[in-house]
């Protein structure tokens, strides 16, 4: 019987050695040397210390701040490990509630804005996770956070533009604006005067 065990142990062996230790080092290896960034979570720094990610949205309910998309995790927002859609439909009550009541607090955080509030800011994201804002929901926040911050329409025009991201590849998706990296330019801006 060790005679046929034998053979069946030694592959399992050299199987769990090249399976599980040789090639996830040679990919985190690779990984390393030639995205850094993105393999170490694309983390942003600010004076030496991490602040967030870029692919992680944040909650932010400052006025003076721009809001991102809201999350569908739980049991808090932006819970990268219970990455997840609401799963509910376009006919489900509870989402309609829910968008009901986001539409609420968008209206009353700025009464004086009277445009369409953009869709994003009242659904959650595929993942519940999303770092970014269409520019039509930056540009809807914008009167709110310039009168916050006693900032110009224009130099927050001017943040909003700058940190406009394009499509990807010139083709895919929509231009769209990461909340996080929008806010932090907001406080060094502040911070500057």
């Amino acid at each position: 019987m060790l005679k046929e065990l034998r053979p069946a142990l030694v592959v399992f062996g050299l199987l769990t050695a090249l399976t599980g230790a040789a090639y996830p080092a040679l990919i985190t290896g690779i990984a390393q040397a030639v995205f850094p960034d993105q393999a170490n979570g694309s983390l942003i720094v600010q004076d030496g210390e991490a602040v967030g990610s870029r692919l992680i949205g944040q909650t932010f309910a400052d006025p003076g701040h721009f809001w991102g998309r809201p999350s569908a995790t739980a049991p808090m927002s932006f819970n990268a490990a219970a990455s997840s859609g609401s799963n509910q439909g376009p006919l489900n009550p509870a989402l309609e509630e829910a968008v009901k009541g986001r539409i609420e607090a968008l209206k009353a955080s700025d009464p004086s804005q009277t445009a369409a509030i953009p869709v994003d800011l009242v659904t959650a994201s595929g993942s519940g996770l999303d770092p970014h804002i269409s520019v039509a929901a930056a540009q809807w926040q914008a009167p709110r956070v310039a009168r916050s911050r006693n900032l110009s329409g224009a130099q927050v025009g001017e943040l909003i533009a700058r940190h406009t991201e394009g499509r990807q590849l010139a083709v895919l998706g929509e231009p769209r604006i990461n909340v996080l990296e929008l806010n932090l330019a907001l406080d060094n801006l502040a911070s500057a005067r």
